[in-house]
């Protein structure tokens, strides 16, 4: 029988490669945009890598990341998710993760899928960006900024520029291509 250190890294091991797996990948999957967008909401103030190690405990918490029954949650469902352990308990990324399932079946409503609404920021394209050096690399875009911005309109929270670079980037709206490696 596994102790529970050793599950515990088994399962932030698997979360770390299905986030290694995806990142970049062009996605047009609803559930997975949400996940990806889940992570970039609670790794602010931490790194990608603690976020990401959190998958399973994310879909335990989060009904499966199922954006209805996320949507559906409720003031004592916060409550419940701080008492778990394994959680990154910030009472204020998981009530942004209940926000933002609500506005993404908003955005469904309107456009079809979340997926439409964010490949319309990119003309159903991938954005490709060459630098010659890494450090050249942002951490933000102006188009980041634009999609930050009507992400917030539209009711979305923990969504500033920097975030949602990174979650474009996941996501494979975005993708940086360094010339010398």
């Amino acid at each position: 029988m596994k102790k529970k250190e050793e599950i515990q890294q088994v399962d932030t091991k698997a979360g770390m490669n299905f986030y290694h797996n995806q990142w970049g990948k062009p996605t047009h999957d609803d559930q997975l945009l949400f996940e990806l967008l889940t992570v970039g909401t609670f790794q602010v103030g931490l790194s990608w890598k603690v976020a990401a190690g959190k998958r399973e405990v994310f879909f335990k918490n989060f009904d499966n990341m199922e954006i209805a029954k996320v949507a559906a949650m409720m003031p004592d469902d916060i409550e419940r998710i701080m008492e778990d352990p394994n959680m990154i308990r910030n009472p204020r990324k998981i009530d942004a993760t209940i926000t933002n399932a609500r506005a993404i079946i908003g955005i469904q409503k309107e456009f079809g899928s979340f997926a439409t609404y964010l490949w319309n920021f990119v003309d159903n394209e991938p954005i490709e960006l060459e630098y010659i050096d890494a450090s050249e690399v942002p951490n933000s875009s102006p188009l980041a900024a634009t999609l930050a911005k009507d992400m917030k309109k539209r009711g979305f929270k923990f969504v500033g520029p920097i975030v949602t670079y990174m979650f474009m980037k996941a996501s494979g709206l975005v993708k940086d291509i360094v010339l010398d490696q």
